[in-house]
């Protein structure tokens, strides 16, 4: 038996192993099968190169709970150690032998899935043990070694008589940490951590129908059947998928595939995903993986089932922002790249070449897909607008190269239900729709209920009116505007048709100059300033006689504050609700009000073609809308 110090280059690795190399313990089990993954590949590879002279046969790791002695094994049938290998790769911490063995087999074994990546994963056991035991067998003709730690420098090193190859870890688990000998915290740790590891894990057994057994059926005198019942065995419970969708190409997979993997992912996603982008790149990173697109509707919370990254198909975090383009982060599926740096810094990730590129080509993958759906079947594209708007909209305004992109897959829809790329909408309307300075007004509504009066003065003069009503439009306007040459968004309820798109022509005013001071004067004595600005206008007799708008600067502010954003003008948050309130001096109502002999009747004309306006607009409310009621009741009378 050999005695002797781990090679540390502190007094005692193990409490700082124990308090701060990972903030979370768990992960302890995910290093640890990491490890008997490695050393079940890398006997892959020996063997299919004629290294090693053994059979390779369909090895599984188990994970064992002994509940009574408080012990926890972890057993692979990998290559197994010799002990000066032991003596190499366990007692010298911090060396990594996955990573001299890729580089010892650099060009055979790029693609031997070894993960390698996960530092002092060995050491991680004392995070939650007081003891560790390692039993090993090489799968080269030497004796089986037996190494014991307690957590302090000293380790033994014996033979032990263990005959068959692999390696199995004993952790003794300590009082601080017995939640790790519950079956359900372990089977909760592998479902999340190596549910797609590339070799197949064991965790306990399952009953299960015997395939080979066929029921037979007996009638008895009175003819009545009866089936025997089907015979059970038992059988291993592999608690992983080793070969997981993203895996595999595209060419080998079905639409149903992709769907029932969506599924896999998400248990208690019902809903299905709109449709799927395949990631696969191996230069100059590698990179696999599957997003999907949910129905987003205009939801913006984030989403509870997010993208999860994985490592060589070991978990890693569901945490992407900074891999992922954060417009991306709505989506869902996986991500695979052994070329992400693991345990480091958001900001150390922003930085990093290699994540800086994985995140600018998922950026052109989706639009690529975007782009090939919509031209491949356009009217299901349209059909999908509403439940994806947010994400491509999103994209527009936070990554150059998408909004770049965009033009060819973003949709502008109408009221009417017919959807516009921009240029298809710039063609469209560029003849009606360009003021008399030469500028292209866009007009859009955000419902189509509450707006529809102003929808339908816009259309009485064949425009196109757009229906826009994502949560973060007026950024999207505000980034097109600044984009696109000479053109402007305007709702149709923020001024009067005529003043939203100016012509050359001009409506000559019924009222004589003193008719419309007489008039400016008695509306702002009833009309109340602070609420509402009066402009008079003169328009068709028969437009409305008084419309309210709301003028389009001030309500796009205050709607870009409130989904962030708007250049920090908290005052445009703070300011009351303030309203135009377009009088059109040609109307019949306006005549009558002049003509009126008594101040009490013009105001009540007044307050009625106001209530009237602000009833249109949903602003009539409380008692205001009790008064109407009772006013209009009277004047029927």
């Amino acid at each position: 038996m050999t005695k002797g110090s781990i090679n540390v280059s502190v007094e005692n690795i193990f409490p700082l192993i124990k308090k701060f190399l990972y903030s979370d313990h768990e992960i302890f089990l995910r290093e640890l099968i990491s490890n008997a993954t490695d050393a079940t590949l890398k006997l892959k590879h020996l063997t299919s190169i004629g290294e090693a002279k053994v059979e390779y046969g369909n090895p599984q790791i188990e994970v064992k709970i002994d509940k009574e002695g408080k012990k926890l094994h972890i057993i692979d049938q990998g290559l197994g150690m010799t002990a000066d290998e032991v003596e190499k790769y366990i007692n010298q911490v911090a060396f990594s032998g996955a990573e001299e063995f890729l580089d010892k087999y650099k060009d055979s074994a790029k693609d031997s899935g070894i993960i390698g990546h996960f530092g002092l994963g060995f050491y991680s056991a004392f995070m939650v043990a007081d003891k560790v035991e390692i039993i090993t067998k090489s799968y080269k003709d030497e004796p089986a070694a037996h190494w014991t730690c307690d957590g302090s420098p000293e380790f033994t090193l014996e033979t032990a008589d263990k005959s068959d190859r692999g390696t199995e870890i004993i952790l003794h688990i300590a009082e601080d940490s017995t939640e790790f000998l519950e079956e359900t915290r372990i089977r909760e740790l592998l479902l999340k951590y190596n549910k797609f590891m590339p070799v197949p894990i064991k965790f306990g057994t399952k009953e299960i129908n015997d395939p080979d057994f066929t029921p037979q059926t007996t009638t008895d005198k009175d003819g009545k059947e009866t089936t025997e019942p089907h015979k059970q065995i038992t059988v291993d419970n592999i608690i992983n998928n080793p070969n997981p969708a993203w895996t595999k190409q595209p060419s080998e997979l079905e639409e149903d595939d992709y769907k029932n993997f969506y599924h896999e992912l998400y248990p208690m996603q019902f809903e299905e995903p709109l449709f799927n982008i395949h990631l696969n790149v191996d230069y100059p990173f590698n990179l696999t993986g599957i997003l999907y697109f949910p129905k987003m509707g205009q939801d913006l919370n984030i989403q509870k089932d997010r993208i999860q990254l994985y490592q060589n198909q070991v978990f890693v975090t569901d945490n992407v922002e900074g891999i992922v383009p954060e417009f991306l982060t709505m989506l869902r599926g996986v991500i695979d790249s052994p070329d992400i740096p693991l345990n480091v810094s958001r900001s150390y990730l922003q930085a990093d070449g290699a994540v800086k590129k994985i995140s600018s080509y998922i950026t052109r993958k989706v639009a690529d897909k975007l782009k090939s759906l919509f031209n491949n079947n356009r009217e299901d594209f349209e059909a999908k607008w509403n439940d994806i708007k947010v994400v491509i909209e999103y994209g527009m305004l936070s990554e150059d190269k998408f909004y770049d992109k965009a033009d060819a897959f973003a949709l502008y829809p109408t009221v009417d239900g017919k959807h516009y790329t921009y240029d298809e909408l710039f063609n469209k309307i560029k003849a009606k729709q360009t003021d008399k300075d030469g500028k292209l007004v866009i007009l859009y509504a955000s419902d189509k209920d509450a707006q529809h009066s102003y929808i339908e003065s816009a259309k009485a003069k064949d425009y196109e009116v757009l229906l826009l009503d994502s949560p973060i439009v007026s950024h999207v306007l505000q980034k097109l505007e600044s984009t696109k040459e000479n053109i402007t968004f305007a709702r149709v309820d923020g001024d009067h048709i005529n003043n939203l798109i100016k012509k050359d022509e001009t409506t000559i005013s019924k009222l004589d100059e003193d008719q419309t001071k007489a008039l400016d004067a008695l509306l702002k004595e009833v009309i109340p300033a602070e609420k509402f600005t009066v402009q008079l206008e003169p328009m068709d007799s028969n437009e409305s006689p008084f419309t309210i708008t709301q003028p389009e600067f001030m309500r796009r502010m205050k709607e870009m504050q409130a989904t962030g954003g708007g250049g920090g003008m908290n005052m445009f948050g703070n300011m009351p609700e303030m309203y135009n309130l377009v009088v059109n001096t040609n109307s019949a109502l306006v005549s009558e009000i002049l003509e009126t002999k008594t101040k009490k009747k013009q105001e009540r004309l007044i307050n009625q073609g106001l209530d009237l306006a602000r009833l249109s607009q949903g602003l009539l409310k409380g008692e205001a809308l009790t008064n109407f009621i009772k006013r209009s009741y009277d004047m029927i009378k």
